[in-house]
């Protein structure tokens, strides 16, 4: 799962989203340094991850991207989830997207003092290309994709696999929907093992 996913599987736990959203970047036992509440979203993050590599749908998704793109398949069918959610937020959400986003931002800019630093550093060129937002719209999609291929160490062209998407579009569309009731389902769960309220 990419931003959108884990913001959005974090509910209306405000510290929860934040921990979730910096998990990336906090590794090993470093999740301990942060309030009890950003813990818990750093685990639920870890969870999130885990359940998703697992899941027999999320794996379908990445054998359409596999032999091209290798490893970075799974980096790919994140984004090309967030895409879907991003799309279809109104299914899954009473609030609209721009106004769940806007109130992400917002508590991102309340929260500055607990980013990480290498947060603090996306955070800018986020904002400007608005990301989560942007994730519905497959050309912003494709030029998110090409921004990130200046971060692998092989020449990737991963914005090329929006060709593998529109090609394909029906059938991740069809994974996402039911990876994504499968997750939601699951979630209760993670929350529960993790004393989310």
């Amino acid at each position: 799962m990419n931003y959108l996913a884990h913001v959005f599987l974090s509910g209306q736990h405000d510290q929860v989203k934040i921990g979730n959203f910096i998990a990336d970047f906090i590794h090993g036992n470093r999740y301990k340094n942060f309030n009890l509440e950003v813990q818990k979203g750093i685990l639920l993050h870890r969870l999130i991850d885990t359940y998703t590599d697992a899941h027999p749908i999320f794996r379908q998704s990445k054998r359409r991207l596999f032999s091209r793109f290798r490893h970075y398949s799974s980096v790919i069918v994140d984004m090309f989830y967030d895409h879907f959610l991003a799309k279809n937020f109104s299914t899954y959400s009473e609030k609209n997207l721009e106004c769940f986003v806007e109130d992400f931002y917002t508590l991102l800019n309340k929260n500055k003092n607990t980013l990480p630093d290498k947060v603090k550093e996306i955070i800018p060129v986020m904002y400007e290309y608005n990301w989560l937002l942007n994730y519905r719209d497959i050309e912003h999609l494709r030029s998110i994709l090409a921004q990130m291929n200046h971060k692998t160490k092989h020449h990737t062209e991963l914005h090329k696999s929006i060709e593998v998407l529109t090609n394909s579009y029906d059938l991740f569309k069809e994974d996402f929907i039911i990876f994504f009731e499968d997750i939601l389902k699951e979630r209760d769960k993670m929350f529960k093992s993790l004393d989310i309220n």
